[in-house]
């Protein structure tokens, strides 16, 4: 049996105001005791941190941010680093998100920079990879992965990643309604883990890699019985109480 420990995050992207927040972070930590084999984490946009790891200080339940700038600190109108989002209370921070790459183009450098930045601040990142449609329809799937794996790997090395979670993300799945069966899913998570492998055994059989295309709790059992696949980067799902603890209840 995998000694990987599921972990179950939830990416807010740009949803919610104090008042909802409240109530679903308050929900979560109700429900929090019956979910026995899986961490949590919620990533809320950056105002609404602080609330969020205020409010589960003490709990079992993780706080993590969804973007950083590679910098520490400077003249970045509008940027949030890694030491700022480690001292609002984060543990994690989502980097390379496909609607990052998408509508910001961030570039496979770009990302590898967030890592480390990440890394740097004392957080762990949670490193984003995956295809879009026209990728996956022209078998470049694999290709585009470990091209994205190789950016972070040649930048901040294997080691690194004993510190790090990979998120697959199919982008053709993401709220399109379409997920991959969890035979496509489990295909790239033993690719990924396979590509890792060949650099260090150990520190590939450790890291966690999650399924971020439409997991939910419908779904997230059959998902999770895969061998290579360790948690969920969720999203809309996320934004629901019950729906949340029941995608970790699945683990």
């Amino acid at each position: 049996m995998s000694k990987r420990r599921t972990l179950v995050a939830g990416n807010w992207k740009m949803n919610g105001n104090r008042a909802d927040s409240t109530a679903l972070v308050n929900g979560l930590k109700q429900g929090i005791a019956s979910v026995n084999n899986a961490d949590l984490a919620v990533c809320p946009p950056f105002i609404l941190i602080p609330l969020a790891a205020e409010l589960l200080k003490g709990s079992a339940i993780a706080v993590g941010g969804q973007n950083l700038n590679v910098n520490k600190s400077g003249a970045f109108t509008g940027e949030i680093s890694g030491p700022m989002l480690k001292d609002a209370g984060c543990r994690y921070v989502i980097v390379g998100h496909s609607e990052r790459r998408a509508l910001y183009g961030e570039s496979d450098d770009v990302v590898a920079q967030k890592f480390k930045a990440a890394q740097d601040a004392g957080l762990i990142p949670i490193l984003c990879v995956g295809e879009l449609l026209e990728e996956r329809e022209a078998n470049k799937t694999e290709a585009v992965v470990a091209r994205q794996l190789d950016a972070v790997l040649k930048l901040a090395g294997i080691g690194a990643l004993a510190n790090a979670v990979i998120a697959y993300e199919p982008v053709w799945a993401i709220g399109t309604g379409k997920t991959a069966t969890p035979e496509q899913a489990q295909a790239v998570h033993k690719f990924i883990r396979e590509k890792l492998v060949k650099a260090d055994k150990a520190v590939a059989e450790g890291v966690r890699i999650l399924y971020g295309g439409s997991m939910k709790a419908s779904n997230a059992k059959e998902l999770l019985a895969q061998p290579d696949i360790d948690g969920g980067l969720i999203g809309g799902a996320s934004l629901q109480v019950e729906e949340f603890l029941n995608i970790g209840r699945a683990a």
